[in-house]
C-alpha cells in the first residue's frame, strides 16, 4: 500500500497523545496516518491501541506492546528528522480525552475507517453535527436476464434452481451467487445468452459454466453463453468485474467492453469500463493477458495495468509498471481505497455504490485524496470522513450536494 511520508507534525501529536494532551481532533488526525500501516494486521493493532476506552487495558504489558509498534512504524515513517520523542515507557497512561465531544469521530473510526487527507492541518478540522439525512450502503443485488428476456430478481430469490438454460441448470447458493452447471455439451449444442446486471448500489458474484468466478462492482453487467461449446470462451462487460478465469488451454478467454477486447487462457484480473470513467483500466493480479484496442495490443505482466481511451481515434495503451493491487481490488473486499485520487472520481465511486446522483454547488474542489474506509458504512458516515477535508456536503433524497 503506497504511504503518506509522515509529517513533523505527526510526529509532535503522537508525543502529545502519549503524554495524554492530544484534543479529540488531534486525535483524529493521528489515527488517520496510522490508519495506512501497510499490514492490515498492524492497522488494527494501532487502532485498537489509540481507539481503547478501558484505562486498565491501558497499562498491561499487551497495551504498551502495542505502543512501541506504533512509536516503531513513526520513526520508520520519518526516517533521520530532526525532531525526536521518546518511546513508550512501561506503565506509561495515555487516556483519550473528552471521549463525549469525540463521538462523531468514534462513530467512524470504530468502523475501520481511516483517511489520509491531504494538507489537513490540526486548526483546520472541524467536527461536524451529524447529517439529518442518511443513505444506506449497497449490496448484494442484481438481475438475471434469461435469453428469452424473462428477468429474475435475485435480491431475495431463494436458494436452489432458478431456471433451466438448455443443458444448463441455473442456480443460486446459499452464500449468495448464481452458478450455471452443465452436463457435456456437444460443440453443435445451440448456444443461448444470459445478463447479469447490478444496479448502482449492487453488487454480485457469478460462476460460469466452465468455473470461472465473475464478480460483479455496482452499475455494471456481464452477457455470457450459458455453455461454452465453440472454440474460445467469450463475455462481454459493462462497469467493472474482476475476473478468476478456470484454464483452458484448447479455449482462450475473451472479455470485451467498450471496444476493447482482453484476451486470456487462465488468470486473475479487473476490469473497470464504466461509461463515466475517462479511461479502461485493466489490472492483472496472476497469470497474463493481452489487452486488444483496434490495432493496438498490448501483454501485461502480474502487477501491471493497462490504460486505454474509450475515443476510437486513440489506439495508445499505455501499460504502468508496480500497480497498487489492493487498491484496484478494492470494491471487491469491501473498501474505498483511493490514491491521489481527484475528488470527482472519488464521488463517482461513492455516487454508484448509494445510488444517488451528486450536485456540486459552485466550482468543483481541486483536491486529491488517499485513503480507505469500508464500504459498509452509510452514506453520512463516509461524508464525515471526508468533510475532514474541509469540503461540506448535504444529502437531499437521493442526491449528495457538494460545497
Amino acid at each position: 500500500m503506497k504511504q503518506m511520508a509522515a509529517q513533523p507534525h505527526d510526529k509532535i501529536l503522537f508525543q502529545r497523545y502519549l503524554d495524554n494532551q492530544c484534543s479529540p481532533a488531534e486525535l483524529a488526525l493521528l489515527i488517520s496516518f496510522f490508519g495506512a500501516a501497510k499490514e492490515p494486521e498492524l492497522r488494527e493493532m494501532i487502532s485498537e491501541a489509540l481507539l481503547a476506552e478501558d484505562q486498565s487495558a491501558r497499562t498491561g504489558p499487551d497495551y504498551q506492546k502495542k505502543l512501541q509498534l506504533i512509536y516503531q512504524e513513526i520513526s520508520r515513517e520519518i526516517g533521520g528528522a530532526d525532531q525526536k520523542i521518546t518511546p513508550p515507557v512501561l506503565g506509561k497512561r495515555a487516556v483519550w480525552p473528552s471521549i463525549a465531544v469525540a463521538a462523531s469521530i468514534i462513530l467512524c473510526l470504530t468502523a475501520a475507517a481511516f483517511f489520509i487527507l491531504h494538507k489537513a492541518p490540526v486548526q483546520q478540522l472541524v467536527i461536524n453535527q451529524p447529517f439529518k439525512n442518511d443513505l444506506l450502503p449497497g449490496g448484494n443485488k442484481a438481475i438475471l436476464t434469461l435469453s428469452t428476456g424473462q428477468q429474475i430478481v435475485l435480491t431475495g430469490a431463494r436458494n436452489g434452481k432458478l431456471a433451466q438454460q438448455g443443458d444448463a441448470a441455473v442456480t443460486k447458493t446459499a452464500d449468495g451467487q448464481i452458478v450455471y452447471r452443465t452436463a457435456d455439451v456437444s460443440a453443435t449444442a445451440e448456444v443461448s445468452y444470459n445478463t447479469t446486471s447490478t444496479p448502482r448500489g449492487g453488487q454480485f458474484q457469478v460462476v460460469l459454466a466452465d468455473g470461472t468466478k465473475v464478480w460483479l462492482n455496482a452499475a455494471s453487467s456481464i452477457t455470457y453463453p450459458t455453455a461454452f461449446t465453440g472454440n474460445d470462451r467469450q463475455v462481454e462487460i459493462t462497469g467493472e468485474a474482476y475476473f478468476e478465469v478456470a484454464h483452458n488451454a484448447a479455449k482462450p478467454f475473451r472479455v470485451k467492453s467498450n471496444g476493447q477486447t482482453v484476451e486470456v487462457l487462465g488468470t486473475h484480473f479487473n476490469i473497470n469500463a464504466y461509461k463515466d470513467e475517462p479511461l479502461i483500466t485493466t489490472t492483472l493480479f496472476e497469470g497474463s493477458v493481452k489487452v486488444i484496442k483496434g490495432t493496438a495490443s498490448a501483454l501485461l505482466k502480474p502487477g501491471q495495468q493497462s490504460l486505454v481511451t474509450e475515443k476510437e481515434n486513440n489506439l495508445n495503451i499505455k501499460v504502468t509498471n508496480n500497480v497498487d493491487l489492493d487498491q484496484a481490488l478494492a470494491w471487491k473486499n469491501g473498501k474505498f481505497y483511493f490514491t491521489d485520487t481527484d475528488i470527482e472520481e472519488v464521488m463517482r465511486q461513492i455516487a454508484r455504490w448509494y445510488d444517488v446522483d451528486i450536485e456540486y454547488k459552485g466550482k468543483v474542489p481541486n483536491m486529491r485524496l488517499s485513503g480507505s474506509c469500508y464500504r459498509n458504512l452509510t452514506a453520512s458516515k463516509a461524508l464525515t470522513i471526508l468533510e475532514y477535508t474541509g469540503i461540506n456536503f448535504k444529502i437531499e433524497g437521493r442526491k449528495i450536494i457538494v460545497q
